[in-house]
């Protein structure tokens, strides 16, 4: 068990036994190598079924929405963030929720390892600080953990909670060194006739499972258009123009509110890079107001409110 592993137990269970909060919203084992689990706990006999480790990669803010009363939530940079947005869009009460922020140094990219071991099923795997060793039917491998790291945390400038409660662990450096619009910036090189092809292939594996909606901490509408009838905003078939009309809209959604976590990705079944999708937004919204999402419970999102000397190039 790591130092901020048992200072996060410790934490939890003390609010816990102080009913301060009366759950903890975090991560436990899963039941396969390499995944955690969300998990809900309200009773100290269950914390220390809590980890902290490079595989707790859902984005926990998902869980806070609906939850009764005064809850606490482990939150990475990401997940701070993501709260953050939904304070400000009035979907959390600050004063109900208890952040315990922890420096995040990185998640582990699953699909890099599978590509790494042609897709061999893993049987045993250990994590210690620097490295990771697999195990499986007939092989034994050692990776660097900064070599499967996911390419959302290689960009990442935010990775210390940027508000919370009480912080467990030493702060990391909030950036590794990498433009944090490098997927973005690499698409915006090709021609218009080569991203359209990009963008028709990639959606074109689209099974309209929806993982990516329901894993993203900012698709909390009770009724999501893809749902209503009254009227029909979206067919409902494979068709390719209603699975590119279905994620157009959800990333226009997301504009000037998604925090570039990469969970949208990381639940695609199919591999689809929709983060290649969701970083245009995320730049474009930096370039032309200078804002980055989840960053203050005070900001208002840029497309939520307006102001006289807003840029207005697209109007001719």
């Amino acid at each position: 068990m790591t130092e901020a592993e048992q200072s996060m137990r410790k934490t939890a269970r003390k609010l816990l036994e102080e009913k301060k909060v009366a759950m903890i919203i975090g991560y436990e084992k899963g039941t396969l190598p390499l995944r955690t689990t969300p998990c809900f706990i309200s009773d100290t006999k269950e914390v220390d079924r809590l980890v902290w480790n490079a595989t707790c990669a859902n984005n926990l803010a998902k869980y806070i929405i609906d939850s009764k009363g005064k809850v606490g939530i482990i939150a990475k940079g990401c997940d701070a963030r993501s709260i953050v947005t939904c304070i400000v869009e009035k979907q959390i009460d600050r004063e109900n929720v208890f952040i315990i922020g922890l420096p995040c140094a990185g998640i582990i990219d699953r699909k890099k390892i599978e590509t790494e071991l042609d897709e061999q099923e893993i049987l045993e795997a250990k994590i210690n600080d620097d490295h990771i060793i697999l195990k499986g039917e007939n092989f034994e491998r050692q990776f660097a953990v900064k070599s499967i790291i996911d390419d959302s945390c290689l960009s990442c400038k935010y990775r210390n909670p940027p508000i919370y409660d009480v912080l467990v662990g030493e702060k990391v450096p909030d950036s590794m060194g990498d433009d944090k619009f490098i997927s973005a910036s690499r698409n915006e090189s090709k021609s218009d006739e080569e991203r359209w092809e990009l963008f028709t292939k990639e959606l074109n594996k689209c099974i309209r499972c929806y993982a990516c909606k329901n894993v993203c901490p900012l698709c909390y509408c009770n009724e999501c258009f893809v749902d209503q009838n009254m009227p029909t905003w979206l067919g409902k078939t494979d068709n390719p123009s209603d699975t590119m009309v279905y994620h157009i809209i959800r990333i226009l959604h997301t504009a000037g509110r998604c925090v570039d976590c990469g969970t949208c990705s990381r639940a695609c079944p199919m591999g689809i890079n929709l983060r290649a999708l969701t970083q245009k937004m995320v730049k474009l919204v930096k370039e032309l107001y200078g804002f980055d999402a989840g960053l203050s419970i005070e900001d208002v999102p840029p497309l939520a409110t307006f102001k006289q000397d807003d840029p207005q190039e697209f109007i001719q």
